[in-house]
């Protein structure tokens, strides 16, 4: 049976405050709950006219029928762009995206894929290591292309030009079902990672001290 590393309580880093700041929970939960309305509501128009050869179940639908989930998907956007918007804000202004996102590289990544294969990862709340930054910059990216490919679809005479860059409105629209599903891949991992450490949904709710905060992958 493999053993967690030993952690010395005198070798924490020795970070002051909260693990997550309060607007960054606030963005967090403002942001699930916006995606998870968007994804539920992006099935349910999905299936009016399927790309694929199979429908989504009606229990992970959101909105009823196609009017409906329009109407859902499209609030949930205004919803999802605020917060999008707050949190480039609030990362830049702060320097939270220079402390939390940077610096990665292959390297370091190629170090962190090993020491978890390894169950020899360790993890500290509040800090990103380089595989969580390199998929927390993905899904940025992702969420991005996914905004930038709906308005193309959403509006494809007003925003011909940029319906013109993703191949016009067919491939504009594989391509956002595309993103919305490395999307939905990140919240699964996220989740599963979340199970693995309970703690981590403590942290992003109520806070937890910043001094305590360091767990090792089982």
């Amino acid at each position: 049976m493999l053993r967690s590393p030993r952690v010395n309580l005198q070798d924490r880093p020795k970070v002051q405050g909260s693990t997550h700041a309060i607007p960054i929970r606030i963005m967090h939960w403002v942001g699930a709950a916006a995606i998870f309305c968007m994804m539920a509501s992006g099935f349910e128009i999905y299936n009016a006219s399927p790309i694929l050869p199979f429908v989504i179940p009606d229990w992970l639908t959101l909105g009823g029928w196609l009017g409906g989930g329009i109407a859902w998907h499209l609030s949930a956007m205004w919803v999802l762009l605020a917060d999008g918007l707050c949190y480039l804000t609030y990362g830049l202004t702060t320097g939270h995206f220079r402390r939390e996102m940077l610096p990665v590289g292959p390297g370091s990544v190629a170090r962190d894929l090993v020491a978890a294969f390894r169950f020899r990862l360790l993890h500290r709340l509040g800090h990103y290591n380089a595989i969580q930054r390199t998929l927390y910059l993905g899904v940025i990216a992702v969420a991005a292309l996914t905004m930038l490919t709906g308005l193309s679809i959403w509006k494809p005479v007003q925003f011909g030009w940029l319906t013109d860059v993703f191949g016009g409105y067919p491939s504009a629209r594989i391509i956002h079902f595309a993103m919305m599903s490395l999307i939905l891949g990140f919240v699964i991992i996220h989740v599963a990672l979340v199970a693995l450490f309970p703690r981590t949904l403590v942290s992003m709710t109520v806070g937890a001290r910043a001094d305590e905060a360091v767990e090792a992958e089982p």
